[in-house]
């Protein structure tokens, strides 16, 4: 997986790593729960990509990566209107979006798809344990039995996006 990263997307993962990765472990939580997406984590998550771009990034590449946020918000824009994805989900996917280079698209998009899986599997036997519903008695996800914290496996998807990359710097 990690032969599939860009270069640029190895310099900049170590860059951005630090400051996004817990935005993404506070979206996951918090959307655990609350079943909520804080607007305030996205815009520290854009925050984050606006400033450390800045430095991270070719200066010819980092406006083009806005075009990429613009694209994923339209998209899930749609899925939400289709009752697909909550708005939250959307608007943190479309702050995610810049973070990804277009070249390593095919294998984020493996990476989520893995992330979601797992995650879904692994909320699902979390609920079903009492002793993690007792350790977590409020979290609105053990209680709605249709709903998923997406937030969950996006915030995991970018971390380990973000991980690999900077561990493809390394080597």
């Amino acid at each position: 997986m990690a032969d599939m990263l860009t270069v640029q997307t190895a310099a900049s993962a170590l860059w951005f790593l630090p400051f996004a990765a817990p935005i993404g472990v506070w979206v996951a939580l918090n959307d655990m729960a609350r079943m909520k997406i804080p607007n305030k984590a996205v815009v520290a998550l854009f925050v984050v990509f606006a400033v450390i771009g800045l430095v991270a990034l070719p200066l010819a590449d980092y406006p083009w990566r806005f075009l990429h946020l613009v694209v994923v918000l339209v998209i899930g824009f749609v899925l939400n209107l289709a009752g697909a994805l909550g708005a939250g989900d959307a608007k943190f996917a479309a702050v995610m979006a810049p973070f990804i280079a277009l070249q390593d698209m095919t294998m984020f998009c493996m990476l989520f798809a893995a992330t979601l899986i797992v995650g879904f599997a692994l909320h699902r036997t979390a609920r079903a344990i009492p002793a993690v519903q007792r350790a977590t008695p409020n979290w609105e996800s053990w209680k709605r039995k249709k709903d998923f914290p997406m937030g969950l496996c996006l915030g995991a998807a970018l971390i380990l996006y973000l991980v690999i990359g900077a561990l493809y710097g390394l080597k």
